[in-house]
């Protein structure tokens, strides 16, 4: 962990000044493009420079199985999560069709799916468990398996910036991680499990609040005796495999000054742990949308960040960060497209 948050420093405010100052000079009325002129100059000053188009974007869909799933927490079986990772390889889901049309590079990475992949051609073979353990019964981790699932996400992050890509999606594919992700929460945060617990893959009312019931239970078994516990211990004890990976991926990120677009509620409390873990890190993150899920609005606010849609979908996939990522380029666009001024000839407002 040292290694991953050394050198990690905030973004640079003095690139985010001549990013404003240039776009105060644009053919418009002053802040007339509203977040656009934020997202413009947020990027700028995590990137260093004046960008242009195109941006090299880049998503990586992390994948693993939930131990917790034995109690009835999901919909689904978690078969599916090794299902839907072949139909990622296979081009056919929500994010490949907006990865294609939004040309973004598309990564998925095996971090403990409970399946044998035979060494398929297109997938990052990376396990480092057939799933986690049942929280409800033991830690979902070893510090071992942690560690390597940190460490995974942050080389990803490593190679990615030395590709050159200046934006990253992240997303995830687990069955029963919102189970994780809501005890993250409420970890976190501090807030109760009833408001950070959701019906993740379509519960009925019974099973919903069966799934409080065990939210319950998780954080009572691992946490009761600490008010605050330590982020890396929160991720031992109720993270997913999938979820450590993206921690890493955000840290390293920060790290080498890239952007990091989140997802729904699973990569925002990967992005709470990555910033929980350095502070700094907070301003490389950006919520690509708001999720159903009613613990991912509590980390929105908890990290105090606004997203850029609102769109009612609870899919996962990094298929909501893979779209806003056709924001983010419309907003540099703007800012290195436009005519100033004084190059279109036009008069400016009189002050």
């Amino acid at each position: 962990m040292t290694e991953l948050v050394r050198g990690i420093g905030p973004p640079d405010e003095t690139w985010r000044t001549r990013a404003r100052a240039r776009l105060d000079t644009l053919t418009k009325p002053l802040g007339s493009l509203g977040r656009l002129e934020d997202l413009a100059a947020q990027l700028v000053a995590i990137r260093r420079e004046h960008l242009a188009l195109p941006l090299n974007k880049a998503a990586y869909i992390f994948a693993a199985d939930h131990g917790i799933t034995a109690e009835g927490v999901s919909a689904y079986p978690s078969a599916v999560t090794h299902q839907m990772v072949l139909n990622f390889l296979a081009g056919g889901a929500a994010v490949n069709a907006l990865a294609r049309l939004h040309g973004v590079t598309l990564h998925v990475i095996d971090m403990g799916v409970d399946a044998d992949f035979n060494n398929i051609e297109g997938l990052r073979h990376h396990k480092v468990s057939n799933g986690t353990k049942n929280m409800l019964r033991d830690a979902a981790m070893t510090d071992e398996e942690l560690s390597r699932a940190l460490h995974v996400g942050a080389q990803l992050a490593d190679e990615a910036a030395a590709a050159g890509h200046a934006l990253l999606a992240v997303g995830e594919m687990g069955i029963g991680n919102t189970t994780s992700a809501s005890a993250i929460t409420c970890a976190i945060t501090g807030c109760a499990e009833s408001l950070a617990t959701g019906r993740g893959t379509g519960l009925g009312d019974a099973a919903h609040a069966r799934k409080i019931t065990i939210v319950e239970a998780i954080l009572k078994k691992h946490f009761a005796s600490h008010a605050s516990p330590a982020p890396l211990e929160v991720l031992r004890c109720v993270g997913g495999l999938e979820i450590a990976a993206m921690t890493g991926m955000i840290l390293a990120a920060a790290r080498n000054h890239v952007a990091i677009v989140a997802d729904g509620f699973i990569s925002t409390a990967a992005g709470a742990l990555a910033v929980a873990l350095e502070p700094k890190v907070g301003g490389y993150l950006i919520a690509g949308h708001r999720s159903e899920e009613p613990g991912h609005r509590l980390l929105l606010d908890y990290l105090k960040l606004t997203p850029i849609l609102s769109l009612d979908m609870r899919l996962g996939e990094g298929s909501g960060a893979v779209l806003a990522m056709s924001i983010l380029e419309s907003a540099i666009g703007l800012y290195s497209q436009m005519a100033t001024f004084t190059s279109a000839g036009v008069s400016e407002a009189s002050r």
